[in-house]
């Protein structure tokens, strides 16, 4: 029964801290019980709980018997517009119920887990009045003591911004843009005779002799992503990937509830930035990867390329931070191990805002042409009323005296779209993340019946099909980990009834889901005409009268049953 609450209006402009965050998810929950349930999927480090959504109809039946599309963001903790991307879906999916045709659908008969913000602690710190942005958990990792010398980044001058320090020098590698005085361009090779920068983060240094700056990594050296079981490798090297796999509760608490939830198909994580969405793989090439898996997330991945605006990239390919090292995280352990589906949402791209088409989507940030650097200037001048590039202001550093502060602010401008844009950002998305959810296999019943025999004995047929685009076990990748189990039917009989022939329990086989495998030009027609169908067959003794139950599970199609009263 629908509450007669309504429905909060959220500010998509707006990052919620943790209190605010569970304030709005609570009243979601009050307005739409028949479609939310808020549980805890786990604690973070500092104790905080981890709010998971359950989003399904619940007349329809339990969320653990339909198929599922597991949702999260913010699992790095400045990267706060991955948390108002799942918000703006969760509002679209409560708002539009009964006036959709494919979100009735999709809230009808299959679930979506979501996870607005994966790592609490970390945004806590993100979004505190003097903030500091570190990559993910707020534990020191990988040692526990403090820095006894050294620059550490922070926001030196309390204006709750961290921004860059510039400060003369002969020997710096940065120089005034002719063309543009508010910008630096780097030195050129050779170059000498004219006034130069050496620019640092903003921050405090402790014992500073006079002459070597040491920059500190922050203390809090863990990355969330790099914590997963799949590829998993230590600190040497992938920084910040913690002491083993799951070590860190907030991975551990998600990949618990994944691998306790063989109902989950496929899933979305979102962070920022680039402006573009990563499918795998990470650590192999396309031609190494299966080539039936290779064009579903070509043909899904180009759906949500037209639906969202943002191109579709490998991540081996064209996503590499160094073109000899290799990245890995939430992608490998979903489709790598468990066969599900899986694309990384990197939202906003400040260079793309500023009308700079053609980048490469790691390089530009190793080098790119100073007159980039004027485009996005001129964009924080016309749409972000100048602040996205703060001019340098003069500023008494207590350890190394007069300095300059400026240059771009990375928090509110370039990891997050600036707080006029985040709600358009977030709209790209729900569209695309609805085709996926409907994609999903899907078990529907095609009949149950008892045909009598004679003599108390009964013959017992149950059909069972996958209406869903997918086939049951998702993936080739599934299969070749022996990861999702193919159709089962079982029959139920009451005390005074038995089984003449066929086991309680049939392992039937998986079931495609209608997806075309080939044109209908092809060569050769596909052999398995109706491959997305199965049954199973019984004969009991049961006298007159009795009632029998019939069901039909797939690890990731769902559940249907049926009830037959012999007469």
């Amino acid at each position: 029964m629908v509450s007669a609450n309504p429905l909060p209006n959220p500010d998509f402009s707006r990052f919620y801290k943790h209190d605010a965050l569970t304030a709005l998810l609570q009243e979601y929950e009050k307005a739409r019980p028949d479609i939310l349930e808020i549980r805890e999927l786990g604690r973070s480090y500092e104790n905080r709980p981890i709010w998971l959504l359950v989003i399904t109809r619940k007349s329809s039946g339990p969320d653990t018997e339909k198929p599922a599309f597991w949702v999260d963001g913010n699992i790095h903790a400045a990267e706060l517009t991955a948390s108002t991307a799942c918000l703006y879906w969760l509002h679209q999916l409560l708002s539009t119920d009964h006036k959709d045709a494919s979100i009735n659908q999709l809230l009808d008969t299959r679930v979506v887990y979501m996870v607005p913000r994966l790592n609490p602690d970390g945004a806590e710190l993100a979004l505190a009045d003097k903030p500091r942005h570190i990559r993910s958990s707020t534990r020191a990792y990988p040692w526990d003591e403090p820095h006894v010398e050294g620059l550490t980044v922070e926001d030196i001058d309390g204006d709750g911004r961290i921004l860059m320090m510039r400060i003369q020098d002969p020997h710096g590698g940065w120089k005034i843009n002719s063309d543009e005085p508010r910008l630096l361009t780097p030195r050129s090779p050779g170059e000498f005779g004219g006034v130069y920068y050496r620019v640092i983060p903003e921050g405090w240094i402790q014992n500073f002799d006079g002459v070597n700056i040491k920059s500190n990594r922050d203390r809090e050296g863990l990355d969330l992503n790099r914590n997963f079981p799949a590829h998993w490798r230590q600190e040497f090297e992938q920084v910040g990937a913690g002491p083993y796999p799951t070590s860190e509760p907030e991975v551990r608490a998600m990949v618990e509830f994944i691998s306790k939830h063989p109902n989950i198909g496929a899933a979305v994580s979102f962070h920022t930035h680039s402006g573009v969405i990563l499918r795998p793989m990470s650590t192999q090439s396309d031609e190494d990867m299966t080539p039936e898996d290779l064009w579903m997330y070509q043909r899904l991945s180009d759906i949500g390329s037209k639906m969202t605006g943002y191109p579709t990239i490998s991540t081996f390919h064209d996503f590499k931070y160094h073109p000899k090292e290799v990245i890995t995280g939430t992608q490998d352990w979903l489709y790598e191990h468990l066969g599900a589906l899986f694309w990384t949402v990197e939202i906003w791209a400040p260079n793309k805002e500023a009308g700079i088409e053609k980048y490469d989507w790691v390089d530009w940030y190793r080098e790119h042409s100073p007159s980039d650097d004027q485009k996005l200037l001129a964009w924080s001048d016309m749409h972000c009323d100048g602040k996205a590039h703060v001019d340098w202001y003069a500023f008494d550093h207590p350890q190394l005296g007069g300095v300059e502060i400026g240059g771009w602010d990375r928090l509110n401008y370039w990891r997050n779209p600036p707080a006029h844009l985040r709600e358009r950002e977030a709209a790209r998305f729900p569209g695309w993340l609805t085709s996926i959810a409907l994609t999903l296999p899907k078990l529907e019943l095609l009949s149950a019946t008892a045909e009598s025999m004679g003599a108390d004995q009964w013959r017992i047929r149950m059909a069972a099909a996958n209406s869903g685009y997918l086939p049951s076990y998702v993936t080739k990748r599934a299969l070749e980990r022996k990861v999702a189990r193919a159709c089962i039917f079982e029959i139920e009989l009451p005390d005074h009834a038995r089984l003449l022939m066929g086991a309680q329990r049939i392992e039937g086989p998986q079931l495609e889901g209608h997806a075309a495998t080939n044109s209908l030009q092809a060569f050769f027609p596909s052999k398995t005409l109706t491959a997305d169908r199965a049954s199973a067959e019984w004969i009991i003794h049961a006298p007159k009268g009795c009632t029998i139950v019939l069901q039909a599970h797939a690890a990731r199609a769902g559940h249907v049953s049926a009830k037959l009263i012999l007469n």
